[in-house]
């Protein structure tokens, strides 16, 4: 790196000041390993009274050279003795002085590169990033304030890999105080798309940044425009990842369909947050009154209930079944019921609350498989939850499923729970000796998992 380039970068005013009053050193010098010049690594860095220097009458044109800046004004300007520095030249990543700066949160570097005529602040680098879309990103409202000052500036261009704005990202960002700025320029659309159809509201909404969800909103945001990927709303996203307030609001919207369920899952928003257990949301949900409580899914063919039950998020569970008709003895696509998936996952006071219904059968059969609850839950070892079973008077202890042709002794002696097998084996009715299709002895299948 050349001495004039190293001055520069570390801030030494005298010692670049020094070799700048040689005529056979040029100013604008670029580095050999990176493509930049002396202005770039001193905007970079913040080095403001180097930039100063830098832009002073002697070495940058009087008035601007416009478009035609290049090395035809080098030329002559060598031809009559003068130096200038193009204070726009773009060096590595394509990024100018102006960029650098900006993306760094120089605001007084940016304010003396923004009096220079030569200066485009809507040129963007090789990523498609503006000077506002790095100033706003990283959270610089000062320089967003001074870019946004300018009338020759668009504040809606997005970068080249996302295809996002300055908006849509720091409304992801969570950072409200550069939204506020961004809303008061009337050309900043809040319903442009990114590459992958998400709104600036979706990803606010996604994160759970209530403030500027509330902002875009008074900017005229719509409320139910689903991304490209899953066909999901802001309220779906909201919903899902358990953001209350974020909730409230678009809630709040007489606007807002609360009920529609997404294109990839065909989940509603009741669906997500019951089967992610965001009790508050589900009873937010609930409350509006005209949705669809027991809506099915395209996917998997589970409710609501089914998610919450599966996933054992008790309190939502709870809510659901307060509803009217609930369905708690409903199945899927896959045959398997609420009580099947409590079962199965171990979750014993869902298993509770099912059982002490009188609409509910302990020993339905899954579709695929063809097993009952107690067969999934001696599988998995979930003592608790074989007792509960085993107390009930309809259930069969010793039933063999379609699949595999296991009993649940099979199932639990295969997998070495002691504890299941010793309660099966109290039971009169299960057949030690019983084998499966394989031949297999569910205590002699022990015995040679323990060897």
């Amino acid at each position: 790196m050349m001495p004039l380039i190293w001055a520069s970068r570390e801030g030494h005013e005298k010692t670049v000041e020094l070799p700048l009053g040689v005529k056979n050193i040029e100013p604008d010098q670029q580095g050999a390993n990176y493509s930049r010049t002396v202005l770039s690594w001193a905007a970079e860095n913040g080095h403001e009274r180097v930039v100063s220097l830098l832009l002073g009458p002697g070495f940058v044109i009087p008035g601007g050279a416009g478009r035609l800046w290049g090395k035809a004004w080098q030329a002559v300007g060598q031809l009559f003795g003068r130096r200038y520095v193009n204070p726009d030249s773009a060096g590595e990543y394509g990024k100018t002085p102006l960029l650098w700066a900006a993306q760094n949160g120089h605001d007084r570097v940016v304010e003396l590169l923004l009096e220079c005529r030569d200066v485009n602040p809507n040129r963007s680098d090789s990523y498609g990033r503006t000077p506002l879309l790095w100033a706003a990103r990283n959270g610089h409202e000062e320089v967003v304030e001074q870019l946004l000052g300018r009338k020759d500036l668009y504040p809606d261009i997005p970068d080249a890999g996302y295809g996002q704005t300055p908006l849509s990202w720091d409304a992801g960002n969570g950072r409200e105080g550069v939204v506020r700025l961004l809303s008061k320029r009337r050309d900043v659309d809040p319903n442009s798309l990114s590459k992958s159809g998400r709104t600036a509201l979706l990803w606010a909404s996604e994160n759970g940044h209530e403030g500027i969800v509330r902002l875009l909103l008074e900017l005229g945001a719509k409320p139910n425009i689903p991304d490209e990927e899953y066909g999901q709303t802001p309220l779906t996203r909201a919903a899902q990842n358990g953001h209350v307030g974020v909730v409230k609001l678009l809630l709040g919207r007489e606007d807002v369909n609360h009920d529609t369920p997404d294109r990839k899952f065909g989940q509603t928003p009741l669906s997500w947050a019951a089967g992610n257990g965001h009790v508050a949301i589900v009873k937010l949900l609930l409350e509006r009154g005209d949705g669809t409580p027991d809506i099915v899914d395209t996917k998997f063919g589970r409710t609501p209930l089914s998610w919450a039950a599966g996933n054992g998020h008790e309190g939502a569970v709870g809510l659901l079944l307060e509803q009217r008709d609930p369905k708690p003895d409903s199945s899927d696509a896959f045959g398997r019921t609420l009580l099947s998936w409590a079962a199965g996952n171990g979750h014993e006071g869902i298993m509770k609350l099912l059982l002490c219904r009188g609409d509910v059968s302990p020993d339905t059969r899954d579709t695929d498989f063809g097993r009952t609850p107690l067969s999934w839950a001696t599988e998995n070892g979930h003592e608790g939850i074989v007792k509960l079973l085993l107390c009930q008077d309809d259930v069969s202890s010793d039933a063999r499923d379609t699949k595999f042709d296991r009993t649940p002794l099979s199932w639990a002696a295969g997998n070495g729970h002691e504890g299941v097998v010793e309660l099966l084996l109290e039971r009169c009715s299960v057949n030690p000796d019983s084998s499966s299709k394989s031949g297999g002895i569910p205590l002699t299948s022990s015995r040679k998992r323990e060897q």
